[in-house]
């Protein structure tokens, strides 16, 4: 998803092929070889590179008005275990000069899980002028009438008071989440249409495809989550305030860890984000390969729906912002082999 520029490091070196790199001519496991043809349609000289141990990348198709959606893949010669007790400490992984809090929400949530959430002074600005249908942060109806209802704004503590309900209107929203699933989320009306983000979210992972069999009861339990169980499995949510684009931006997932007969899925959901994002979807299947040893395939499909795309500036933001989604993914595949492997 566009995500993947924010953990983007320009630092971050190429992943150069060594002896324990894919070998250029080996065959890939069938279920990638057919998604690479079928789905990305990944031309040879791409092939090629992938076979060879580099990162490859892929704008997909995806409606423009309104999607970006981006492929990648690299072999990681390390086990699926190390990746997956990497993510497991997400305040970690996911922390950095561009990653301004992350915070792992316990279970059950508490209040005291938004301790550091805290409003910018722009933001602060935009919801003392927020109205429905007119409003610079993405809120839906209810909270946008509580802003206006149970702050002061005449008051010199007025930021304290938004904090405050920001952190209890976070708090609610992930419990509503954890016991009613999708139902709960966020109908956004910062603008003239409203923007049910349940409905965003299934339409962009029903065009998901199947790089494993196990890609579809993934698939079912995002979408009926709490009902649907998924076997082998560890999920959590967590919220971030990150930086992106011109405005800081924070953001609520849904995480997702499965472990499958051919290694492992993870996801993470966007349930929430203040700027930018209607809703997104990071997709990432491991996939062993005996026949190269004990590292693993590790192919992401990462898909974001968000405003403001259309017309001729949307245009130019249109182009920024797929270039630079790919460029993200790009890195995060780099830094993802180069760390695993180092280990």
């Amino acid at each position: 998803m566009l995500a993947a520029a924010v953990i983007a490091n320009p630092a971050a070196q190429s992943g150069a092929a060594h002896p324990g790199a894919a070998q250029p001519g080996a065959a890939l496991p069938p279920a990638l070889d057919a998604y690479l043809t079928n789905s990305v349609k990944l031309d040879a000289e791409a092939r090629a590179q992938l076979l060879a141990g580099s990162p490859v990348t892929k704008l997909l198709e995806s409606d423009p008005s309104k999607e970006v959606a981006v492929f990648g893949a690299v072999w990681v010669n390390a086990p699926i275990e190390r990746y997956l007790a990497a993510v497991a400490d997400i305040e970690r992984f996911e922390s950095g000069p561009s990653f301004r809090v992350t915070k792992k929400v316990s279970s059950p949530p508490r209040l005291e899980d938004f301790a550091k959430l805290s409003l910018t002074d722009d933001d602060v600005k935009d919801l003392k002028a927020c109205r429905v249908s007119q409003c610079q942060v993405k809120l839906g109806e209810s909270a946008i009438e509580q802003m206006r209802r149970e702050i002061d704004w005449t008051k010199p503590d007025a930021r304290d008071q938004a904090n405050r309900l920001a952190r209890q209107l976070a708090f609610e929203y992930v419990t509503e989440y954890l016991k009613g699933g999708n139902d709960t989320l966020a109908v956004y009306r910062d603008s003239d249409r409203p923007t049910f983000v349940a409905k965003e979210f299934e339409t962009l992972i029903n065009r998901l495809p199947t790089v494993s069999e196990s890609v579809q009861s993934v698939r079912q339990y995002l979408l009926a989550f709490p009902r649907a169980a998924l076997p082998e499995s560890d999920s959590f949510i967590y919220w971030q305030d990150a930086e992106f684009g011109l405005k800081p931006t924070i953001r609520i997932n849904h995480f997702v860890t499965a472990r499958i007969p051919e290694g492992a899925i993870v996801a993470s959901k966007m349930l929430y984000a203040s700027h930018y994002f209607w809703t997104a979807l990071e997709f990432r299947v491991l996939l062993r390969d005996a026949a190269r040893g004990d590292g693993f395939w590790f192919v992401s499909e990462n898909r974001s729906r968000s405003d403001g795309l259309t017309g001729f500036t949307g245009r130019v933001v249109r182009g920024k912002v797929r270039s630079g989604a790919e460029k993200g993914s790009q890195t995060q595949l780099q830094l993802t082999k180069r760390t695993l492997e180092a280990r």
